[in-house]
């Protein structure tokens, strides 16, 4: 008789959010194009559940051009009415006009590092920090790490990317391990 996986509370009974979360959340990233998604998608979460983002987020595939910020920076006004008026994704014009400005930010960032993963990584030590929460009351929503990344972004332009906001990201894109320690990822992840 096999057991059910143990899994970290917030996955829950949803499959959407258990594939998530058993296949990419904290799993380390460096792919430009994926960091880029995340970047989006967390700012687009804001106020909202991570839960109503992913599932938005096959249509967040399809009109944001697969997050290829080369064609979102260049989005004209008629776009973004289309992106507003489409009831798949969230539909709040600051958010909207957030991704196509830190679109052109990701883009300068990318030219002035090589690429956005050596930029982004830099506020671990290039490497995930593993962490070992017993529960998900443990795990804090935010740290200094994210702070610093919040405050950098900030500073160059980019919107939606308050501490929260990044330590979510951190949490997404694996530069944090925050499987609590009885998750079956936890231990896959160290």
């Amino acid at each position: 008789m096999s057991h059910p996986l143990h899994r970290c509370e917030w996955a829950g009974t949803d499959p959407l959010y258990q594939q998530y979360h058993d296949q990419e959340w904290g799993v380390p990233c460096r792919d430009d194009r994926t960091l880029f998604e995340f970047l989006i998608l967390e700012g687009a979460q804001a106020g909202l559940s991570w839960i109503t983002v992913l599932r938005k987020r096959q249509r967040y595939l399809q009109v944001y051009d697969q997050f290829d910020a080369e064609k979102i920076v260049r989005y004209s006004p008629r776009k973004i009415e289309q992106l507003l008026a489409d009831p798949g994704i969230i539909r709040n014009r600051l958010k909207v006009m957030a991704s196509i400005n830190n679109a052109r930010l990701f883009l300068d960032i990318k030219d002035e590092f090589g690429d956005f993963s050596s930029f982004i990584w830099r506020f671990v030590n290039d490497r995930p920090i593993i962490n070992h929460w017993p529960s998900l009351k443990a795990v804090p929503v935010t740290t200094p790490e994210s702070d610093a990344m919040s405050k950098e972004l900030k500073r160059r332009g980019f919107k939606f990317v308050g501490s929260t906001i990044c330590y979510a990201y951190m949490q997404a894109v694996g530069m944090v391990n925050d499987h609590t320690v009885n998750c079956y990822r936890h231990r896959e992840l160290c």
